[in-house]
């Protein structure tokens, strides 16, 4: 064993440290395009393993990077400067569903379906829904600040957490906030820690707030000639004061993927399409979706799918879901982005893409989160062609100055990670990061805990 191993081993036991090649490359990359290989992993299953695991890398100078299911997009949970892999997937018991206080408390290795799951059975409802969400984590998405298709109505994972429980790059352990709703006792830390991208510390306990879980739902799949049509229509049912659970949107060349795949037929014609979700009191969802029909007749319409049973809803869902895979397949490689606009600017956003998409001879297909103005940009590419990465990374440079431009974001849900540091300050001021870099060397002064994320620097001057 080396003296990293050992010392390790010291800590929590020598059936949970790992140094094999083979468990190393499987740690080495996770749902984005980067491959790095750890020194080491370490499966921890407490909060005190994983303060020491940070007091050993302190001493050592060893960076650490914290790790859930690894499904991230942006290589947040990839070892750029070597070091240990942290895994938290064995930390993965809910400890308390509290039903009174509508309120859970979680290990970071809770899959967040699972979560979902368990606290539907208690009549309860825990609203963030990522796509990864059968697989992803829920230290991950506090780290990532996940999101999802309901982000709309009932907001993204930072609206949810109320308390942390955090160890420190020093091998402290903390807490911030608590299990009330109200809490202004000193600096909002639980902020601070939700999104930082395992930079600023771990979280190793989780609070959470619960929602009574909605009576019934009804779900719309409503089908438009041209993509103006039903981006105006996603302003136009915000505008009428109608807030649904979920909208979704899909363009024409993403349907073009998922046509034949699916149960629903999906008109030739159609150059978009738009999933629309309310949810609430049974004997007002009618009334609701009618409302949502009213907004949209006159822009572009030519068809709907009104789902009266939950299996019809259901198969509305498994065409939206069908669209990953099938857009992964349409060519060798494939790069996908989320940028996020005003929701007003939607429709000069998707005609930005489609001009950027003619100019530079790359399919771009769109989908995405159209209530809260988050759209997947994937670029269709082979990179097996001389020259073609190049002319990749100048058309997401493009893509991301279209989406400043309009006052949005580089990144809706995503995270910066790896692959979007290098993008940075396109959106944010030298100020701006300086005060970032600030509160990273305060809280981290060696650059120990998940260097090379968010700033792209090395372990040296970060």
């Amino acid at each position: 064993m080396s003296s990293l191993e050992r010392r390790l081993a010291a800590v929590v036991g020598r059936n949970r440290v790992t140094t094999t090649k083979t468990d190393r490359l499987i740690y080495g990359f996770d749902a984005g395009r980067g491959r790095f290989l750890p020194e080491a992993v370490v499966y921890a299953e407490s909060a005190e393993e994983v303060a020491a695991v940070m007091r050993l890398a302190g001493e050592l100078k060893v960076p650490v990077v914290p790790r859930g299911a690894g499904s991230g997009l942006t290589g947040g949970a990839l070892a750029v400067h070597g070091g240990i892999v942290l895994s938290l997937t064995r930390m993965n018991r809910i400890l308390e569903i509290d039903t009174e206080n509508l309120l859970a408390v979680v290990q970071p290795g809770v899959v967040t379906a699972e979560l979902q799951a368990q606290v539907e059975k208690r009549g309860l409802f825990y609203p963030p829904d990522p796509a990864s969400k059968e697989f992803s984590t829920i230290g991950g998405n506090v780290a990532e600040c996940a999101g999802g298709p309901r982000c709309v109505k009932y907001g993204v994972t930072r609206d949810y957490v109320l308390g942390l429980e955090v160890v420190t790059p020093a091998g402290e352990i903390i807490h911030t906030g608590g299990r009330t709703l109200k809490n202004v006792v000193g600096f909002d830390l639980t902020r601070l820690f939700v999104g930082c991208e395992g930079t600023l510390g771990i979280a190793t306990e989780i609070t959470l707030r619960l929602l009574p879980k909605p009576e019934a739902k009804k779900t719309m799949l409503l089908f438009f000639s041209s993509i103006d049509g039903a981006a105006e229509s996603v302003s136009a049912i915000i505008s009428a004061r109608i807030i649904p659970a979920t909208l979704e949107f899909m363009d024409r060349a993403t349907l073009a993927c998922i046509r034949g795949r699916t149960e629903i037929d999906l008109p030739e014609e159609c150059g978009a399409a738009l999933i629309v979700e309310v949810d609430g009191c049974r004997e007002w969802l009618d009334g609701e979706a009618a409302r949502v029909m009213a907004v949209v007749a006159g822009r572009d319409v030519i068809g709907s799918v009104v789902a009266e049973t939950e299996e019809e809803s259901e198969r509305i869902w498994q065409m939206r879901r069908a669209v990953s895979p099938a857009v992964r397949e349409q060519a060798p490689d494939c790069f996908n982005e989320d940028i996020v606009v005003p929701r007003s600017k939607i429709p000069q956003m998707i005609r930005r893409l489609e001009t950027l998409s003619v100019e530079s001879g790359l399919p771009i297909v769109n989908f995405g989160h159209a209530g809260d103005g988050n759209i997947h940009v994937y670029i269709l590419t082979d990179l097996r062609e001389a020259g073609m990465e190049a002319r990749v990374d100048a058309l997401i440079e493009q893509v991301f100055a279209a989406a400043v431009e309009l006052r949005g974001s580089i990144s809706g849900e995503h995270g910066v990670g790896l692959a979007k540091a290098r993008y940075l300050d396109m959106e944010l001021s030298p100020d701006t990061i300086a005060y970032m870099r600030t509160l990273k060397r305060a809280l981290d002064p060696d650059n120990i805990l998940n260097p090379g994320k968010i700033f792209l620097r090395g372990r040296d001057d970060e």
